[in-house]
């Protein structure tokens, strides 16, 4: 799916199995267009007016479109007591280069309302708690 970056262009022909067309070897941390799962966990996430609310714990990938659908923000506590979670639709994050994070439309006391939970939970494995997540940031699910 293009993503109408500047100079973009096809890296292989639809249905092409190769896996590194540009010949520079397989990344493992970064590229131009990638970056590793374990660089995104820990980066600040800030409301629009530059005030860090969290930062990125995880992310929620459909299993079915391989997309990501949530990220996961740890907000609170002190050396991870009294942590929460708050599940942030992928869609509503815009990465500013300038921060060096990533910035939602909410403050801190929308997010106060919004669906979260503990370190020994896991809702996710709820469609309900999933659709209350979609329906507070009034998002659609990615499947």
């Amino acid at each position: 799916m293009p993503t109408q970056l500047p100079n973009e262009r096809p890296l292989r022909e639809p249905g092409a199995m190769e896996l590194d067309p540009s010949g520079e070897g397989v990344a493992i941390d970064e590229t131009r267009r990638l970056i590793a799962s374990s660089k995104v966990e820990g980066t600040p996430v800030f409301d629009r007016a530059g005030e860090q609310l969290g930062t990125v714990y995880n992310f929620m990938v459909d299993k079915v479109s391989g997309q990501v659908a949530y990220v996961v923000m740890s907000f609170g506590g002190f050396l991870g007591i009294g942590e929460s979670y708050h599940p942030l639709p992928w869609r509503a994050l815009t990465y500013d280069t300038r921060l060096g994070g990533y910035v939602v439309d909410i403050d801190k006391d929308r997010l106060a309302d919004a669906p979260r939970y503990g370190a020994d939970e896991d809702p996710f494995m709820d469609d309900e708690y999933v659709a209350k997540v979609d329906a507070y940031y009034k998002t659609v699910p990615t499947a």
